[in-house]
């Protein structure tokens, strides 16, 4: 018996699985901002759950008690729920998939999820993430693109995965996808080691625009100018008040000034490469 329980009968429109896990991958919470702005902004229901009972330590991820507007105390577990746009006419649809990063059973895990992909139609896969980086918060946050597919890499001017190391569950995935597809694309983005302590609104903004720039699926992320405004004043006035800190974020400014590699190709045609890609994957032409 399965793990992956749907809501109703999924009828998606060329959707693109997004994964985004709370973990060793989700620095300052940036990854799973993006997915809940995502689920937000673009109304999406769900449509499917994994049953978290064969998947958690609830040492770990402790259920929590509360009381219902009726007085009535009910238990609330561990979720991990997947939501579904249904945008209609031409634009593609998002199936997003957020939640804690299990702790146990990862290939299983990782087989559930492939599950969700074929029962929903994706065509592609998205995994998000965020790590810890010597980057300033005074300069754009850079995304990291990169598929072990090489026609997909090629066309869209990803890199190839050269990380050697411990992983989570999201590389777990996506070595399973090099192995059963669909093709797959890795976003990756780095936050201010220094900021660490707070959500990172620039940085879930960089993805979301990265994400809407390579699939063409509109993600809002403008919106977010306005709280990125408010968290860079904030960290900055922190900065100032310290001579060492203005120092150390004056050198990360000139490093990153110095550096001008594009993981992500910034010409305007991506979104439609893809098109044309998934449409041959699809036995279009």
């Amino acid at each position: 018996m399965s793990e992956l329980t749907w809501d109703g009968e999924p009828s998606l429109d060329r959707p693109i699985l997004v994964v985004a896990l709370a973990g060793l991958f989700d620095a300052a919470s940036v990854a799973t901002g993006a997915a809940s702005w995502l689920v937000r902004q673009l109304d999406a229901e769900p449509i499917a759950r994994i049953d978290p009972e064969t998947f958690f330590d609830f040492h770990q991820a402790r259920p929590r008690v509360e009381l219902t507007p009726e007085g009535n105390r009910r238990v609330v577990w561990p979720e991990l729920v997947a939501h579904a746009t249904s945008r209609g006419g031409d634009e593609r649809d998002l199936v997003i998939l957020s939640g804690q990063e299990p702790h146990l059973r990862w290939q299983t895990f990782t087989e559930v999820v492939i599950e969700l992909a074929g029962g929903a139609g994706a065509e592609m896969i998205v995994t998000l993430g965020a790590s810890p980086a010597q980057t300033p918060h005074t300069r754009p946050p850079m995304v990291f693109g990169s598929s072990t597919n090489a026609d997909l890499a090629a066309r869209l001017g990803l890199s190839r995965p050269q990380y050697q190391g411990p992983t989570g569950v999201l590389g777990v995935l996506q070595a399973a996808l090099d192995v059963t597809g669909p093709p797959a694309i890795a976003m990756r983005v780095g936050v201010p080691h220094y900021s660490m302590g707070d959500h990172d609104p620039k940085a879930t903004m960089a993805l979301l625009r990265h994400l809407e720039h390579v699939t063409g699926v509109a993600t809002a992320h403008g919106q977010l100018i306005p709280e990125v405004r408010r968290w860079e004043e904030r960290l900055s006035a922190a900065v100032a008040e310290d001579a060492e800190a203005r120092a150390y974020v004056g050198q990360l400014e000139a490093r990153y000034d110095s550096e001008t590699e594009q993981q992500v190709s910034s010409g305007d045609d991506l979104a439609a490469e893809l098109e044309r890609f998934l449409r041959e994957q699809r036995g279009e032409g």
